[in-house]
C-alpha cells in the first residue's frame, strides 16, 4: 500500500471518529437538557373590617433545592398592594416566569418596609417580625412540566396576618396564606340579595373556614376562589346594622376547574 493510500485511510478514519463522537455527545446533551414550564404566581384576600392593608412586596422567589442557596428570583415587582381590593375574583399577579423542568419545594415573598394598616382612615405602620424579614417561605410542591403553565393562587388572610400589639396603637404583620394550584381547585358564586349588606361569606369544610370574601356593595354578587374538590358549606353573614339575619348553604359541591353558583341567597330581615 503507497503512502498516498495510507493518508486516505487514515484521513476516513479521523472522519468516521469525529462523526461518531458529535452524535454521541449530540444525544448526551439532549438527554440531560430540560424543556421549560411557566409559573404564574397570582394574589387574593381573605378580607377583613379595615379600610386598606398594603403589602410591599419587593421580589418573589422559589427554590427547588434543599439548600438556603436555591433560591431563583422570578419576578421582582417592588410595588405595593391594598390587598383588600383582591377579592371576589380579582387578583394580582405577582409573578409570569419560565422555569425548567421539576419540583420546586418553596416559594418566598420579600417584603419592603412600607406596609401599612388603614383603620377608621388612620394610617398605621405594620411591623415585619425580625423572624419574617428575609422573606415569607410557603411550602408548594409545585411541578413545573415542559410546555404547561402552573398557576398558584396565594390566598392572603388579612383577618389573622394583622396583629395588634398589645394596648398600643402599634400592628405587626404576620402573614397568614394559603397556597393552592389553580388547576385542582374550583370556585363558588352567587348573589347576596338584598344587595348592600355588607355581608360576609364564608366557604366552610367541616369546620375549617377555607375561602372568605364580602358581597359586592352594590351588585350582592361573591366568588369564593381557590376551593379544593368537594362538599362545602357556604355561610352568609350580613353586617349587624343592615337588618337581616344569617343564613348558610350546605352541601354544595365544588367541582374542579368550574365556577360552583349556588345562584341567588335571599336575606331574611330581622325581626323587630
Amino acid at each position: 500500500m503507497t503512502i498516498q493510500n495510507h493518508l486516505k485511510k487514515l484521513t476516513y478514519l479521523i472522519i468516521t471518529a469525529s462523526v461518531l463522537l458529535w452524535g454521541c455527545e449530540s444525544t448526551l446533551n439532549s438527554g440531560s437538557s430540560t424543556g421549560t414550564g411557566t409559573m404564574v404566581v397570582k394574589l387574593h384576600d381573605a378580607p377583613v373590617d379595615y379600610d386598606e392593608v398594603n403589602i410591599s412586596v419587593a421580589r418573589v422567589e422559589v427554590n427547588n433545592t434543599e439548600n438556603e442557596d436555591g433560591w431563583i428570583v422570578i419576578s421582582e415587582p417592588n410595588e405595593t398592594y391594598n390587598i383588600l381590593e383582591l377579592v371576589n375574583g380579582d387578583v394580582e399577579i405577582l409573578a409570569d416566569a419560565e422555569l425548567e423542568e421539576g419540583t420546586y419545594e418553596q416559594i418566598r415573598l420579600v417584603l419592603n418596609d412600607e406596609n401599612t394598616v388603614v383603620i377608621d382612615g388612620q394610617s398605621y405602620n405594620l411591623f415585619v417580625p425580625s423572624g419574617a424579614q428575609s422573606g415569607l417561605k410557603l411550602n408548594i410542591n409545585a411541578e413545573i412540566q415542559e410546555g404547561i403553565q402552573y398557576t398558584l393562587l396565594l390566598d392572603f388572610d388579612a383577618s389573622r396576618s394583622v396583629v395588634k400589639r398589645g394596648m398600643t396603637d402599634q400592628y405587626n404583620l404576620k402573614p397568614v396564606i394559603r397556597a393552592t394550584n389553580e388547576a385542582i381547585t374550583g370556585n363558588i358564586s352567587g348573589t347576596i340579595l338584598p344587595a348592600g349588606t355588607e355581608a360576609s361569606i364564608y366557604a366552610i369544610q367541616v369546620s375549617d373556614t377555607l375561602s372568605t370574601t364580602f358581597a359586592d356593595s352594590v351588585t350582592g354578587e361573591f366568588t369564593l376562589m381557590g376551593l379544593e374538590g368537594g362538599t362545602y358549606t357556604v355561610s352568609v353573614d350580613p353586617d349587624e346594622e343592615a337588618g337581616f339575619e344569617s343564613a348558610s348553604v350546605e352541601g354544595l359541591e365544588v367541582t374542579v376547574g368550574e365556577d360552583n353558583t349556588i345562584g341567588d341567597v335571599e336575606l331574611v330581615a330581622t325581626e323587630e
